[in-house]
Order: C-alpha cells, then structure tokens, then sequence
C-alpha cells in the first residue's frame, strides 16, 4: 500500500513562478498539491485561465478561484485601467522602486486565504511563487515579507500551522527557468504580461514581459511566449 502524499497549498497565477513553483510543490518534493488562484479584479485576469491550464498539465488535486474586488479598496494599475502600466523601463531599474503595478498587501490577502485552506484541507505547506531578485521592487516579494508570515501562521493556527515555502526566493528569472525545464514545465501555457492584446499576445514592453524574456535568454531556453510583433 502507498503512502499517502502529504498535502500543500500553491498559489497559482498561471505565471512563469507559480507554475514552476507548483511543479516543484509536486514533482520535486512530493505533495499532493491543491492550487488557488484569485480574480481579483486584476486587468490581465486571463491569466486565471492560465491557471486552470497550467493545474491540468501537472497533476494539481484541485484548483480553487476565489472572486473578490480588490478595486474596492486598493488603487493599483493592475486593478485601474486609468492608471497607465509602466512599459520599457530599464531592466537595471527594476527594483529600485514600487512601480505602480505594485497591489497593496495582495501576497498577505493571498496567503491569508491560503492560511485558511491549508487548516481546512489539513496541508502541511503553502507555496509561493515570489522571488527577490528578478523582480520589480514589491516589498511582499522580500525574504522579510516572507519570514513575518510564517511567524504569523505559527500563532494564527490553532496547531500544527503549515510551512511557508518560497523554493523561487533566491533564484534569478534564468534560474528559476531552468529549475522548470529540468522539472518538465511547459512555459507555453503560462501567461506573464500585464497588458496583453485583446488576441492573448503578450506586449513585450511591461516589467513582467522584460524580465521573462530575459530569462529565457540567460537560461539558454527558448522563449515560447507569444510578443505582440511586428
């Protein structure tokens, strides 16, 4: 008889980290994973189809959609189409500041949520796709971000609160591609733009855009994404 697999919590976007983060969740460390998504009001919510798609390919044991409007009470370009996205800015840059892309205190409503499943379901980690390096300058994407939540969950859970895992942390865009090759994640199915054309195709121009396609080009790998283009 086979042991039965230990449950986990991914947040899922459908993009380049969630993904690679719910590949690592299930085919590096094991866990029978349940994927939560949010459509959140956000101006690229295709990407929440995405996220079923990307659930499918690998195997998650579920996939949640929570609807809530951040719009209601959080000002971000992601959320307001009067606000315009930041597009070519200089990849040295990024990180600098808080763009305006930036959606207040969206990781601890996330995880929040994902606190909540974990205790419903009994899992024993939560997965998070954030990553301090290739980023563009949100402060719940920090080692520190991190580590406060996990302190939080160890006094929110009535016991045995889940682990806070973050596997992309450390990890450079190109790193975290190879990592998904090497797991057998297949990017095409993975939708990281902010401001994509009415087709689906991604603008090439905004921060997210930048910082995959460099990624591939620093791994090595080619970039499936489909770039609005001449």
């Amino acid at each position: 008889m086979s042991t039965p697999r230990s449950r986990a919590v991914v947040l899922l976007s459908g993009g380049l980290d969630s993904t690679t983060c719910l590949a690592v969740a299930t085919r590096r460390d094991g866990h029978e994973a349940h994927a939560l998504s949010f459509d959140y009001g956000q101006r690229h919510r295709s990407e929440v189809e995405h996220a079923r798609q990307v659930a499918e390919a690998l195997g998650a044991a579920s996939h949640r959609v929570v609807r809530i409007d951040l719009s209601q009470a959080i000002t971000s370009a992601l959320t307001d189409p009067g606000i315009e996205i930041p597009k070519d800015r200089p990849l040295e840059e990024m990180g600098a500041d808080v763009p305006s892309t930036y959606v207040p205190a969206r990781n601890t409503i996330f995880l929040a949520f994902a606190l909540g499943l974990a205790e419903t379901i009994g899992a024993r980690a939560i997965y998070l796709g954030v990553n301090a390096l290739d980023y563009s300058g949100y402060p719940d994407c920090r080692p520190e971000f991190v580590e406060a939540f996990a302190a939080l969950a160890q006094v929110a859970c009535p016991q045995d609160p889940p682990a806070i895992e973050a596997p992309l942390l450390h990890l450079d865009k190109a790193g975290i591609i190879r990592l998904g090759v090497s797991l057998g994640v297949d990017y095409s199915i993975t939708h990281s733009c902010y401001d994509p054309a009415p087709d689906g195709r991604a603008c090439g121009r905004c921060d997210a855009c930048r910082l995959r396609a460099r990624g591939f080009r620093e791994a090595g790998v080619p970039d499936p994404t489909r770039y609005v283009g001449p």
